[in-house]
C-alpha cells in the first residue's frame, strides 16, 4: 500500500513540477496545432479564430485589471454551496456541447479545449502563471444570455472571442495568501487533489 502511495506521489509531483515549473518562454515554443476543418469536419471551420492556432486553450493572454470603486472581497460559504454551483456549470457545459454539436469528434475537441482552458486557472491559484487570480467580468456578464425565456439554449453570437478573455479582470481580495508559506501549502493542496483524481 505504501509503495503504491509513494509511486503515486512521485508521479504527481514530477508531473506537476515539470508542467507548472515550465517557464512561459518554454510554453510559447510549443508546436502549433490547427483544428480548422480538422479531420474534414466542417463543424470545426473557424475553430482557430477563437483563441488562435498557437493558443489552443487560451493560456497565452494578457490581463487588464479593472479598477473598482468598491473593492470586491471574498466571503466564505459552506463548501457544498460552492460545489453545487460548480456542478451546475459542469452540466451546463455538457448540455451546450451535446445539444449544439452533432459530430462526436468535434464534441471531443471542444470539450478538451474547455477542460484545458479551465485547468489553466490552477497555475493562477499557484501563483506561477504571472497572472492575477481573478475573472473576466465582461465574459461572466454574458451568463444570463445562454438560455432564452423558454429554457432553450440561445444560438446568437455573444460578440466576443477567447482573445477577449482577460481584458476586464476583477481581482477578488480577502484570501489568506501569504507570500512566505502559501506557495508550499497551495502546492501541497494541488498535489493532494491530483492524487485523489488519478487514484
Amino acid at each position: 500500500m505504501f509503495s503504491k502511495f509513494a509511486l503515486a506521489f512521485g508521479f504527481v509531483s514530477a508531473l506537476a513540477g515539470s508542467v507548472l515549473a515550465a517557464p512561459l518562454s518554454t510554453l510559447d515554443r510549443r508546436t502549433v496545432h490547427s483544428f480548422d476543418n480538422w479531420g474534414g469536419f466542417s463543424s470545426l471551420s473557424g475553430f482557430d479564430n477563437f483563441y488562435g492556432s498557437e493558443n489552443f486553450c487560451g493560456v497565452i493572454q494578457e490581463q487588464t485589471i479593472v479598477e473598482q470603486q468598491e473593492v470586491l472581497v471574498c466571503h466564505s460559504v459552506e463548501i457544498e454551496i460552492v460545489q453545487q454551483r460548480l456542478l451546475v456549470l459542469q452540466e451546463m457545459a455538457k448540455r451546450i456541447i451535446t445539444e449544439q454539436i452533432c459530430e462526436v469528434e468535434t464534441q471531443t475537441i471542444v470539450f478538451q479545449q474547455f477542460i484545458a482552458a479551465s485547468s489553466s486557472f490552477s497555475s493562477d491559484l499557484l501563483h506561477v502563471s504571472g497572472h492575477h487570480v481573478g475573472y473576466d467580468s465582461s465574459i461572466v456578464g454574458h451568463y444570463g444570455n445562454l438560455i432564452d425565456e423558454s429554457g432553450s439554449l440561445t444560438t446568437t453570437d455573444l460578440g466576443f472571442s477567447g482573445l477577449d478573455a482577460g481584458k476586464n479582470v476583477v481581482v477578488v481580495g480577502g484570501s489568506n495568501w501569504n507570500d512566505g508559506t502559501s506557495p508550499f501549502s497551495v502546492r501541497n493542496a494541488y498535489n493532494a487533489a491530483q492524487m485523489a483524481t488519478f487514484f
